[in-house]
């Protein structure tokens, strides 16, 4: 997927001129956290959040520190904040120069993005011109639109195993030497020893993953490293037979 097939394409915006009060009344009114800034010729200037209302003087919230720390922060910075605290315009509090990404990115640079740079959406731009925005909860509709077209399929024990051994041998945490897999009528039996407790849960998500699997058997033991004490899986048998 693309940003262009997830994004919400009727962007809502404000103007740099505008004031705060309108800004805070569309985002109530649409129940969104956050504004693109686009002036008159369309392009995109900034960005307003919710957090950037958070230190207002109408709530009496703004920042208040002690006397000593002010004289140790400058006067520079505390200039700052009482523009944010008592600015009327959004240009004035707005991020200026916002991250923005284009409509052919993938959905794997726009999460990159976002955790990055901790933000919780991001304007798609055309050329200078904004065409969409992304937020979480759209990321969140593309995923539930994709789990909701998984099907369970029909697959026979032989290639359950064998997608599933693929699939570890891929990834870098998976102790493949150390464990075993089972299958039969779609129920996987995992087997083995792990080097590390969060490995077990890492090796069930694997297994529920592919298609075919019915139920998942935890039979994998771990080895306490500093006590050498062995804890087994919750599905580990109990009767089997002892080795004398």
């Amino acid at each position: 997927m693309k940003a262009q097939d997830v994004m919400t394409p009727s962007v809502i915006s404000v103007g740099p001129d505008e004031t705060i009060a309108r800004a805070v009344r569309l985002m109530l009114q649409n129940r969104i956290s956050g504004l693109p800034v686009i002036d008159t010729t369309g392009r995109l200037v900034g960005m307003v959040t919710e957090g950037d209302f958070l230190r207002r003087a109408e709530t009496a919230t703004q920042r208040k520190r002690p006397r000593w720390l002010e004289i140790l922060i400058g006067p520079g910075r505390m200039a700052d904040e009482y523009v944010q605290s008592h600015a009327r315009r959004i240009s004035e509090v707005m991020t200026a120069e916002p991250v923005t990404i284009d409509e052919d990115a993938s959905l794997e640079q726009v999460v990159t993005l976002m955790e990055k740079r901790r933000i919780k959406r991001v304007p798609v731009v055309r050329g200078d011109k904004v065409v969409g925005i992304i937020s979480r909860a759209n990321l969140l509709r593309a995923l539930a639109s994709v789990a909701a077209e998984a099907r369970p399929a029909s697959t026979d024990d032989h290639t359950i195993r064998e997608r599933l051994m693929a699939e570890l041998a891929r990834q870098k945490w998976a102790p493949t030497g150390l464990i075993d897999v089972m299958v039969r009528n779609g129920v996987v039996d995992l087997w083995g020893t792990i080097t590390d407790e969060r490995q077990r849960q890492a090796l069930i998500v694997a297994a529920e993953n592919i298609s075919g699997v019915k139920k998942v058997n935890d039979r994998l033991a771990w080895v306490e490293p500093t006590s050498g004490m062995v804890f087994t899986g919750p599905d580990e048998p109990t009767d089997l037979p002892r080795a004398s």
